[in-house]
């Protein structure tokens, strides 16, 4: 009988993070982390921890919220208030490789937990700072959510209908860029590191990281000088491209390059379209876009979202049915690349949750580890990480240094 190779833990296998973050931008970095195979010491005061551990909805006691972002992380309660807390974290941070914080600028200071008495004591750490507007600034001490991040960096002024207010991302992209570029910042720091021996201490702001997300977007403002308009699920430049009416629903559908047009030409019954002098250049169809775009949703309106995708598909037209996201966790293609799947919860016993989105060819990874309940490894990192006695962890215990 051939026995089965041990599950890979991942790229990041011995790489130690201790995690003082908390909502979203923070544990969404700590997250990719931990899904890259790090193991993340999670730290929560007492009470009732992470906030989000109470945002609505909750099953049986446990939030959605906090398990979206929060599996294969380690829950450890200690109370950062007490003197003999903090010496716990400073001697859990001086066996760690990388810190991760979200707190408002100056907190971790305050706290005497801040990058310089933390490099200090451990010169190879890699800390992490995640806010709203960064380190520096007149903005720095600004408290910051999503959809404020949205509007001040821009994004959200191009996000709705022509001639309407502007909407906000449906995804939290102001918050959720900190767990792209946090982790970028820490995973070079990291390469880094190999060289010279020592941690870096890495600023990320949620507006900078939004601000370079707008790409050609700011090159385009650059370029004409005035602000790109909203023109809703539309391109600025490209047509036809956005969201079309079907006779049961709606579909995208997408023009990105000159080649796609005649394409969309063959699948709409239009051939004569294709060399038409009046949409045979990207210009001269974004100059037209609402006599284009009428011919296309003619003909779309007169058929079901399934026909449609089947005529698109046959003609390799970019295209795609709006899925919702039940319906989109769970299609053919998902389920294909298992980014749904069942883990056991300390409390609520087998869920399903979010698979990780990053995969390595030909290396079996475990299913990811389900979303700590409270202080549910205080005792286990305690013990293993930092040497302590039984004795010691209930003594601490006693006194409400832990839970």
């Amino acid at each position: 009988m051939t026995e089965l190779a041990p599950a890979w833990p991942g790229p990041l296998s011995g790489v130690r993070v201790i995690d003082f973050t908390r909502v979203l931008a923070g544990p969404a970095a700590s997250l990719a982390l931990a899904d890259l195979g790090a193991e993340v010491f999670k730290i929560e005061p007492p009470g009732g921890g992470d906030e989000t551990r109470s945002f609505p909805p909750l099953r049986d006691g446990e939030s959605h919220y906090y398990l979206a972002v929060n599996r294969g992380k380690k829950s450890i309660v200690v109370d950062l208030k007490s003197a003999e807390g903090l010496a716990l974290v400073k001697d859990l941070a001086a066996r760690c490789d990388v810190l991760v914080e979200n707190y408002r600028p100056g907190v971790m200071e305050r706290l005497g937990l801040g990058w310089e008495a933390l490099h200090a004591i451990n010169p190879r750490l890699i800390y992490c700072s995640i806010s709203g507007y960064g380190q520096t600034g007149p903005l720095r001490d600004r408290p910051s959510f999503d959809i404020v991040l949205q509007a001040m960096s821009g994004a959200l002024s191009m996000n709705g209908e022509a001639g309407g207010l502007p909407t906000k991302l449906g995804i939290p992209l102001g918050d959720l860029v900190g767990g792209i570029n946090g982790p970028i910042g820490i995973l070079s720091a990291l390469y880094e590191r190999e060289r010279t021996g020592r941690g870096r201490h890495i600023d990320v702001s949620l507006m900078d990281g939004l601000m370079g997300m707008l790409g050609y977007i700011a090159q385009l403002s650059f370029f004409t000088g005035a602000d790109p308009q909203r023109v809703g699920s539309q391109h600025p430049n490209l047509v036809p491209y956005g969201i079309f009416p079907a006779r049961d629903g709606s579909i995208v559908v997408a023009c990105l390059t000159p080649g796609f047009w005649g394409r969309i030409c063959g699948a709409i019954g239009r051939d004569d379209l294709r060399d038409d002098p009046r949409y045979d250049t990207l210009e001269k169809r974004r100059d037209a876009r609402e006599e284009v775009n009428a011919l296309v949703a003619a003909f779309t309106s007169r058929h079901g979202v399934d026909e449609l995708v089947a005529l698109f598909t046959a003609h390799e037209v970019p295209h795609a049915p709006i899925l919702g996201v039940t319906e989109a966790l769970s299609q053919p293609q998902a389920r294909a690349r298992g980014m749904v799947v069942e883990t056991e919860h300390a409390a609520l016993g087998p869920i399903p949750i979010v698979n990780r989105p990053i995969r390595f060819t030909d290396a079996e990874q475990p299913v990811p580890e389900a979303p700590p309940v409270l202080g549910q490894h205080t005792d286990a990192i305690l013990a293993e990480v930092l040497d302590l006695p039984p004795g010691r962890i209930a003594a601490l215990r006693a006194a409400g240094v832990i839970a």
